[in-house]
């Protein structure tokens, strides 16, 4: 046996916390999983410190294991725990990334007291696409962009946000042909783009939005291209002129915007101001609507997905939330009575856990650091994964199971540890729309619940690609009937 390996043995051996005793949730194509590469040490840890080396694996030459990432998604980060633990390495996009699993080791990085974690992490993937985002900030200049950005996420701008999507969200989802099995992600894609461009930008689903939805599209699928440069008909290429497109679509709107105090977030981030006076100059308002734009929908869209599946799978709890709905009336519901849907809460706070829709939170140490007294040296490009978090049998009761009540009182399994339940992240950088995108997907599946029921063959089962964030493999057929 080398030292490497027995270093791996050594290590598992040690207590970590019980993930590894979670079985996979359904058979994988061992061909993929279960291939044996070289363990390697990421770095040696500097003598005396008493630190363990991060162990790990290159994966297949060139491509690493970014493939398996994207094809197997949940079983492939399950069968990494089991043989690494919460601390590891692997290869993937040409680069050595270290994988941060587990509510002890994301809290770590998360929390970041020492600042030892930077934003640049992200950078690799997608600063080409979401140039000086919110989410690529670091430290003061990230305060400072949150501290203005938070005004035009206030009660009173969420409840004018609301008044605009609901209307919008009625149209959109009537207008779906019942009888029939669609595939319900693209038509819950187009409808989330639609209100996005008529909430963010004021703007009406005609041929600018299209074109506007389609460079939002090119520029999310490019940040995990794994051929990193405008080769042409390519991801990468596809993402810098998607960008290019919304650079110049918010360049020509925004002096308009300065002079009108809209409804929408556009012209809220034109006009939000601190009380100290800082605004955002117009090269950040661009940077930061490219940002937004993409970070609602896409997460908006998965959450909707999974809660349709779930809902469709356990038709009971697709019956309790429509009875709450009804209960509404026909009135568009305001702010205070998406916030009454306590049912729709629970499924989606379920389906959140389920399906987190950013399952990596990438991040770069500024300096040697440790986590779970395993050395990181300074610029390792890290992976933060609440996905397993959420699966976690420490945490949870029957964790592969679909059960809205473990976020009820009295059991509140999310209370049991900060990190245990994360689909927004943590610490300074916790989503800031989180919010939001919570009323409008709570809008969104209250209008399907009073227009229709919707179920899916008892045998199906559907399977998350993750190319870039999760997404049903199939687009989700799915069968509606009026109700």
């Amino acid at each position: 046996m080398t030292s490497a390996v027995g270093r791996v043995a050594e290590a598992l051996r040690e207590r970590v916390p019980p993930l590894t005793a979670i079985p996979l949730p359904r058979k994988v194509d061992e061909r993929w999983l279960g291939a044996s590469w070289p363990v390697r040490e990421l770095a040696a840890p500097p003598a005396g410190s008493g630190l363990k080396p991060v162990l790990g694996d290159d994966g297949p030459p060139v491509v690493g294991h970014a493939l398996e990432m994207m094809r197997f998604g949940l079983d492939f980060s399950l069968r990494r725990y089991e043989q690494y633990g919460p601390v590891s390495w692997l290869g993937g996009f040409g680069r050595r990334i270290v994988s941060l699993s587990g509510p002890e080791a994301t809290q770590i990085a998360l929390v970041n007291k020492d600042k030892a974690f930077s934003q640049e992490g992200w950078k690799f993937f997608i600063e080409n696409f979401f140039e000086r985002g919110l989410m690529l900030l670091d430290f003061g200049e990230h305060h400072l962009h949150r501290r203005i950005m938070q005004q035009a996420f206030t009660r009173e701008r969420l409840t004018g946000y609301v008044g605009q999507m609901g209307p919008a969200l009625r149209e959109g989802v009537r207008s779906w042909p019942a009888g029939t099995s669609p595939r319900l992600y693209p038509a819950l894609k187009q409808l989330t783009l639609d209100v996005a461009t008529r909430v963010f930008m004021d703007m009406d689903a005609d041929a600018d939005a299209a074109k506007i939805n389609r460079a939002f599209v090119s520029s999310v699928r490019a940040g995990t291209a794994i051929v990193r440069a405008p080769v042409p008909g390519g991801r990468w290429a596809a993402g810098l002129r998607g960008r290019r497109v919304l650079e110049r679509y918010f360049g020509e709107n925004l002096p308009a915007k300065r002079r009108a105090d809209g409804d929408d977030l556009f012209a809220a981030l034109c006009h939000a101001t601190t009380e100290d006076g800082d605004r955002f100059s117009d090269v950040d308002i661009v940077n930061h609507m490219i940002f937004l734009m993409m970070a609602a929908h896409d997460t908006t869209t998965i959450t909707s997905s999974a809660m349709a599946y779930y809902l469709a799978k356990h038709p009971e709890w697709q019956e309790r939330a429509r009875a709450e709905s009804l209960a509404l009336g026909d009135d568009v519901p305001d702010i205070a009575a998406l916030d009454g849907l306590e049912t729709l809460d629970l499924v989606m706070k379920e389906a959140l856990r389920l399906v987190a829709p950013v399952p990596s939170m990438a991040r770069k140490t500024t300096k040697d650091t440790e986590v779970l007294g395993h050395y990181l040296p300074a610029g390792t490009l890290v992976g933060v994964s609440p996905t397993l978090n959420h699966f976690s049998p420490e945490h949870w009761t029957d964790p592969h199971a679909f059960d809205p009540e473990r976020f009820a009182e009295p059991r509140r399994e999310d209370k049991s540890h900060r990190f245990a339940w994360m689909p927004f992240g943590g610490g300074a950088h916790k989503c800031i729309g989180l919010q939001f995108g919570g009323l409008e997907v709570k809008a969104l599946m209250h209008e399907m619940l009073r227009v229709y029921r919707w179920s899916v063959p008892e045998a199906y089962t559907a399977r998350w690609d993750y190319v870039s964030l999760p997404v049903p493999a199939d687009g989700l057929p799915m069968r509606l009937e009026y109700r």
